[in-house]
């Protein structure tokens, strides 16, 4: 496959590239090392910059106001947006705006007045909830959370964890058991409004992130009604699935972004940098890591736009999904991981932005689904479906 961009890829590509160097980059030298947001006179500012660029909302479908954009083209900005200290955490701080949660487009036209319209006009934020603390990567086996028929409607009691937001959100999209007897297939997606009696956040979870970033949630005796039920019945896996697989592709180009300019700190700090009268790119040892920093690149690169490409046409991308994850997150990691080590002490300080990119690609590793099921996906692709 040729993956170089066409030239109407390349103008807008050069067009996020200035964006962020211009725009972004210098508001990060005013702002906290671990800062997840702008202030908010800067974010008004520059959410207007990207909606006269064409480009604001840009993974919305044209049918509901997005820019029209394909996943291949959405997929190399994402690799630019990511570009600067806070890319992997919000890229760019969020003033792309985006769709939030692609699985509300599956609302129905009630609730997609009541929360799929309003998330877009940026009046609600959502949550995914999916996660459990009874742990592992298979929903069909982790998910406890139960929904049982009562009043017309359903009873959640349960817990989720490591979710994102669900301290800030209006609104979140749960996935509980409605049928013990059918493992993915007994499974149904709830929309729950963040004031429902009976939901509340328990605690926020400290992670490897200084912001605040992950939650935990309890479910007791909480009443939704039918009106509530995303999709259909006992059919919410598929809903998360899908959202799992797709999500994988802006998840690794971001991954790709954050490697690409840490390699480009690495080769000019080894051309600058003098020891013992040689200058580091003179040395093996560091050409050598530079070396293997490209390779990484360039193949996570190539595998995540195989992916887009293959999602672009509309046939099943999920095994190159997940070898376009695998390959970004573990390949990015060890591109920052070298990039430090190449700038030594300087690396590690929060002068640089390098050690939150560390911290950062770590998560990346076993977010949107760990390397482990990554490799689980490929296998069943090679050995059958059957595996255990």
């Amino acid at each position: 496959m040729d993956f170089e961009p066409s030239s109407e890829q390349q103008m807008l590509i050069d067009q996020v590239r200035r964006y962020v160097r211009e725009e972004i980059i210098p508001l990060e030298a005013k702002l906290d090392p671990d800062a997840s947001e702008l202030p908010p006179e800067d974010f008004k500012r520059l959410t207007e910059k990207t909606k006269a660029m064409g480009l604001f909302g840009i993974d919305i479908p044209k049918e509901f106001g997005g820019p029209d954009i394909d996943i291949v083209t959405r997929t190399l900005l994402a690799i630019e947006m990511a570009q600067h200290r806070a890319g992997l955490y919000v890229p760019c701080y969020g003033t792309f705006g985006g769709a939030g949660l692609a699985q509300i487009f599956e609302a129905n036209d009630d609730q997609k007045e009541r929360y799929l319209y309003p998330t877009l006009r940026g009046e609600k934020k959502a949550f995914f909830g999916l996660t459990e603390p009874s742990g592992g990567s298979d929903p069909a086996r982790a998910i406890q959370t139960r929904a049982e028929r009562k009043d017309n409607g359903w009873v959640l009691n349960g817990a989720k964890i490591f979710i994102s937001n669900a301290d800030r959100a209006q609104y979140g999209i749960v996935f509980a058991r409605t049928d013990a007897s059918k493992g993915r297939a007994g499974i149904t997606c709830f929309i729950v409004d963040s004031d429902t009696p009976g939901f509340h956040v328990r605690r926020v979870v400290h992670t490897l992130r200084s912001s605040h970033y992950a939650t935990e949630l309890e479910f007791k005796d909480c009443w939704v009604s039918d009106h509530q039920v995303l999709g259909e019945v006992n059919k919410g896996f598929a809903v998360a699935n899908d959202r799992l697989t797709r999500q994988r592709i802006p998840y690794a180009a971001g991954c790709i972004g954050v490697a690409i300019a840490a390699h480009e700190m690495a080769i000019e700090w080894a051309k600058m940098r003098t020891t013992f009268g040689e200058k580091l790119a003179n040395r093996q040892a560091v050409q050598w890591m530079l070396v293997d920093n490209e390779i990484d690149i360039r193949t996570a690169r190539h595998f995540t736009l195989e992916a887009a490409e293959k999602a672009r046409r509309g046939v099943p991308f999920r095994t190159e999904a997940a070898i376009a994850k695998l390959t970004a997150s573990e390949g990015g990691g060890r591109v920052v991981d070298r990039a430090m080590q190449i700038h030594g002490g300087m690396g590690m300080t929060k002068d640089l932005p390098l050690e939150r990119w560390y911290r950062e690609m770590r998560i990346r590793r076993v977010g949107e689904g760990p390397s482990e099921v990554q490799r689980m996906v490929i296998a069943r692709e090679l050995l059958g479906s059957n595996l255990r």
